[in-house]
């Protein structure tokens, strides 16, 4: 009886790989540009697409009603410079939602080796990270302002338009997303877990707004009023509203006023080398 064979191994030798290699650049591009699809639920189930888009159109709803009143009431309500102190709980919200799921998978499944095996090393991995995160956050924070600029201009009002307050916001907006995505990253990375990454963020916002609020109204109502406009800057949010009023001579949020420019500024450039040295040196230790 003969058996025919079921198989048959051709031996034609390792093949080199002769088309263009791209490099560390499009690497950390790619890695960029996924991870930003990511925050939003691009490529993830339904589910995932959920909470980033309701917390995108909720971020919508006063742009609307400004819309609304200036169409109908021909009054300006809402300032460019002040919305996204407004809508700060919404905005860490998303921030917290949002940050673990850009490093706590990685980091629970131990894959970052397998980053590290391509072109790509430490410092392009967190690089790529932070940039979706910032560019998500500045498309959720300036697309509402935008918005609103674009329906003032095409409505005719009385008064001119708020071109040079739109505009400092469009500045104090990527200084935010900075701030906010360094900070969220470092204290999403510090755990592998996505709901205790969740918690940290959530905790973090609700600490620093609590302790700047109890302490200003402390020190003002002590007649501390040199002193109490520095506790306002223990919110990351009143941070950079400081530095967008002192660099773009927008109106504060507060009506209060803050400390001088040039210390708000320094402090803002503190956190974020501070937040993003915490970020390279937890994944360096987390590679090796």
């Amino acid at each position: 009886m003969t058996i025919e064979p079921t198989a048959v191994i051709h031996d034609i030798g390792y093949r080199h790989y002769d088309g263009v290699r791209l490099g560390r650049g499009r690497a950390t591009l790619a890695l960029g540009v996924q991870s930003l699809r990511g925050v939003f639920g691009l490529g993830r189930t339904i589910r995932a697409k959920i909470m980033p888009l309701l917390l995108a159109a909720i971020m919508l709803m006063p742009t609307v009603v400004s819309i609304g009143v200036m169409a109908i009431a021909k009054q300006f309500v809402m300032p460019y410079s002040q919305y996204a102190v407004f809508m700060q709980a919404v905005i860490a919200v998303f921030l917290a939602a949002q940050a673990p799921y850009l490093v706590a998978p990685d980091l629970r499944f131990r894959v970052l080796p397998l980053y590290l095996s391509r072109p790509l090393t430490v410092t392009d991995y967190v690089v790529a990270k932070l940039a979706a995160l910032t560019v998500a956050l500045f498309c959720l924070m300036a697309i509402p302002i935008t918005i609103e600029f674009v329906g003032e201009m095409l409505i005719d009002m009385p008064m001119p338009l708020h071109t040079g307050d739109f505009l400092g916001a469009l500045g104090g907006t990527v200084l935010r997303a900075v701030l906010l995505a360094a900070l969220g990253v470092a204290l999403a990375s510090f755990t592998p877990r996505r709901g205790l990454g969740v918690a940290v963020v959530i905790a973090f916002y609700m600490f620093t707004a609590a302790v700047s609020g109890l302490f200003y109204a402390v020190l003002a109502s002590t007649g501390r009023d040199d002193v109490a406009p520095w506790a306002l800057l223990l919110n990351p949010f009143f941070l950079v509203d400081a530095v967008q009023s002192s660099l773009f001579g927008t109106e504060p949020a507060t009506g209060e006023g803050y400390p001088p420019g040039v210390a708000s500024c320094l402090i803002l450039l503190a956190v974020i080398a501070l937040a993003v040295t915490g970020v390279l040196l937890r994944y360096r230790k987390a590679a090796s």
